[in-house]
Order: C-alpha cells, then structure tokens, then sequence
C-alpha cells in the first residue's frame, strides 16, 4: 500500500470553507492520521484474514485509508470516515462535512491539483491532504504489519 499526499503549502492555495452536511454520506472509508493511523491498523490487524479480503487500502508516513463497505468498516476513535456525494463522484469526502462550494467544482480543482495523482481522491479538510486512492489495493496483514512496524519504530523494514 502507499499513497500520493499533497500537503502543506500547495493544499492551502486551495482554500476550501467546510459545513456540517444536512444528510451524511454513507461511508465507504475509514481514515486514519498519525497515532489514529497506528489505531486504525492494529484494528484491522485483529480481524481474520476473510474480514482483511474485502478491504482495499492506502498508507504513507502517518496515514492509513481503508476501503470498503460501509457496514464493514471498523470504527477507531478519531477516524474521519469518507462517502461519495453523486455531485463529486471521483473524490471521497467527510461523510459529515460538505464543501461551501459547489462539489463538482471542487472536484474539478482537485483533481488539477493533483497533476497525475489520479482521478480518484481522498480529501481530508482537517489536514489539507489529498490522497491519490488510484494506489488502493488489498489488504495484505504482512504489509499493513511492516507499514505498523516502520509507523511505531520510526525505521523503515
């Protein structure tokens, strides 16, 4: 697993206002930042290998998104959970939040933005991080466990 981040300076030329959604999207994502990623992986760590099967993830440095049904998806205190909203279907947003713009011009600015980083994007307003979601793949318990081993020591395997 790994993902494409857009941090910092370039995400904050794209200044987004962000208001509570009258209806939440259904989540089709669970992710994880910092001790929460750490969190998020031992979670899905203690599931059995059939459970791990339906999932598709990405991870970076601190970040860790899991893909899957919603019923499915585990809950971590302090996950941020992302849905699809038909206006914007290339881009997975917080299922409580929606953009003070109108969605299909963000997702058009987005995916700009990203320059390659792939049509399908996660957005986490809290962080300003986009994340290319073109790199999910299965769940694999021995990468996610090498990803959670480098997350925890610091060092890569």
């Amino acid at each position: 697993m790994s993902a494409l981040e857009t941090r910092g300076e370039a995400a904050a030329r794209l200044p987004v206002r962000w208001r509570s959604r009258a209806e939440p999207l259904e989540p089709r994502a669970v992710v994880g930042e910092g001790p929460v990623a750490v969190a998020l992986a031992r979670r899905v760590l203690a599931e059995d290998d059939a459970r791990l099967a339906t999932w598709e993830g990405v991870a970076g440095p601190g970040l860790l998104v899991l893909l899957g049904a919603s019923a499915s998806l585990p809950w971590v205190d302090g996950a941020v959970y992302l849905g699809r909203d038909d206006a914007a279907p290339s881009l997975l947003l917080p299922c409580a939040l929606a953009p003070a713009v109108a969605a299909p011009l963000l997702e058009r600015a987005l995916v700009a933005h990203a320059r390659g980083g792939g049509a399908k994007l996660a957005v986490l307003p809290a962080s300003m991080c986009l994340v290319s979601m073109e790199a999910a793949r299965s769940v694999s318990r021995v990468t996610l466990q090498a990803w959670l081993d480098t997350a925890t020591t610091g060092h890569t395997p």
